[in-house]
This record gives C-alpha cells, sequence and structure tokens, in this order.
C-alpha cells in the first residue's frame, strides 16, 4: 500500500516541471565530510542562510514500495547550487526512501502498525544524525522547515549540494530495508514552499495515523480526526478498521 502516493506524485509533477534540473548518482568517494556533533556557526563566519526567516523552507521524508522513478540513488538539485548563492534565499530538502518489502510489516495486524510508526519515525530522525562540516541544520518538527546556516570557510573548500547529497544517502542507504534513497535539494525562489511545507505537513500526519491506530480511533468517521487522511490515501480507512478487528462493523462516513 502506497501510503504517501499523493504526495510522491507532486513531487514527481514538480521535478518534471525542471528539465535543467541537476542529477548525481550516488558516488561514496564524493560526500562532504561531517563532524561528529552538532556544529554551531555563529552568523559573523556565515556566507547565507537557507530558508532563513521570510523566505521559504520545507523539509520531509516519505516512503515508497512501488518500483519506478525512486529506484535509483541520486542527488537532485533544482535552482542554484552553494557556489552560486550570494545571500538567503528559500530552500527545501525531501527525501524519497525506497522501502524493501515487509519492512513496514504485512499492514494487518496492530503490531505491524507499530513495526511501521517506529520504522518511519526511525527512518525521519536520521536527519538529525547528520552533522556536514561547515553547514548548521535547523530542523522545526513543528513547523516543517529546515533552516541551514553556511559558513565562508565551508565555500571556500567547494561544498556542493552533489556532496551533501552523498553524505546524507549514505546515512540513509546504511538503514537494514532501504533499497534505494533519493535527495532533492531545491533553492529555486519560483517554487511554492508553502505547498511544499503543506505536503511536509501530510506526511507527518499520515506518519501518525499508525501510532493513532495503537490508541483506537472512532468508528463514527465524521467525527474522527483522521478523515482528511482517509479521503486522500487510498486503503487507509480499511487499514484503520482492520486494525480494530471489528467483527464485521464498517465505519459510518
Amino acid at each position: 500500500m502506497e501510503f504517501y502516493q499523493p504526495v510522491l506524485e507532486r513531487l514527481e509533477t514538480l521535478i518534471q516541471q525542471y528539465p535543467d534540473r541537476r542529477e548525481y548518482s550516488y558516488d561514496e568517494t564524493k560526500r562532504w565530510p561531517e563532524t561528529k556533533r552538532f556544529e554551531l556557526i555563529m552568523a559573523r563566519d556565515a556566507a547565507y542562510e537557507l530558508g532563513a526567516s521570510g523566505t521559504g523552507a520545507a523539509n520531509y521524508t516519505c516512503v515508497t514500495m512501488k518500483e519506478g522513478h525512486w529506484t535509483d540513488n541520486k542527488t537532485i538539485v533544482i535552482g542554484s547550487d552553494l557556489n552560486e548563492i550570494a545571500t538567503d534565499t528559500s530552500y527545501a530538502r525531501l527525501v524519497v526512501l525506497a522501502l524493501e518489502e515487509g519492512l513496514l510489516g504485512d499492514t494487518t495486524s496492530r503490531a505491524s502498525s507499530e513495526q511501521a510508526f517506529h520504522t518511519l519515525q526511525k527512518l525521519d530522525f536520521i536527519k538529525y544524525h547528520v552533522f556536514p562540516k561547515g553547514y548548521m541544520i535547523r530542523t522545526s518538527a513543528e513547523t516543517f522547515r529546515e533552516q541551514v546556516r553556511v559558513q565562508n570557510e565551508a565555500l571556500r573548500e567547494g561544498i556542493t549540494f552533489e556532496q551533501l547529497g552523498n553524505t546524507f544517502l549514505k546515512h540513509y542507504l546504511e538503514v537494514k530495508g532501504v533499497k534505494a534513497a533519493t535527495v532533492v535539494f531545491l533553492t529555486d525562489p519560483a517554487i511554492d514552499y508553502e505547498a511544499l511545507k503543506a505536503d511536509a505537513r501530510k506526511v507527518h500526519e499520515i506518519t501518525l495515523t499508525f501510532s493513532r491506530i495503537l490508541e483506537g480511533i472512532p468508528t463514527d468517521c465524521s467525527i474522527c480526526s483522521l478523515k482528511p487522511i482517509c479521503d486522500e490515501v487510498e486503503g487507509m480507512r480499511e487499514l484503520h478498521f482492520g486494525k480494530q478487528e471489528m467483527g464485521g462493523r464498517k465505519p459510518v462516513d
């Protein structure tokens, strides 16, 4: 079941609108170096900020188990690369992970919901453990934004999105069950970052549904906060009520 399909379709459409985008296949030898812990970069040492206050920003990680566009390990850059940016600008980093069949469970039991939720949470939390040198990342789980302070020294040393993408890809591909990973960096100011942030919120809400299943949900869809998710994600309503072991009872729309 492709829980994130609506979001993935919108991302694919966006990518195809940029035929001049840059795509780089994963190359472990071209990774940008990392530090062992969060690196504080002072404003005086920064060349600019990506996703700074007053500019657009978004961040999400979603998964797929469908063969197709997301089966190659690569970095996609839409907009200016780091060495082409001179001032604060809009920014998004979006990740799509292709998973092995069964990694989220068989989606027919309560145990599977718990497995799915914790697996998805673990994959999303990888971003909190990547510390690129001279690239200070601040991610907000509440606003679905990612803001980056880029150090002057890193620019002088030649930091690029291709190298950063390889660094992130290495972390994702080390996780058992991740078959392929795509990292998309966006800096084009013409992009609708509010729409991307809305999709980031949607990804978060879909993931949370697995945790809500464990808690139990209403049988009356009209009073359930998950109804918008069920309306958009094919099969989600059936999944919810299948988990409740309701003895044949059907949801009330």
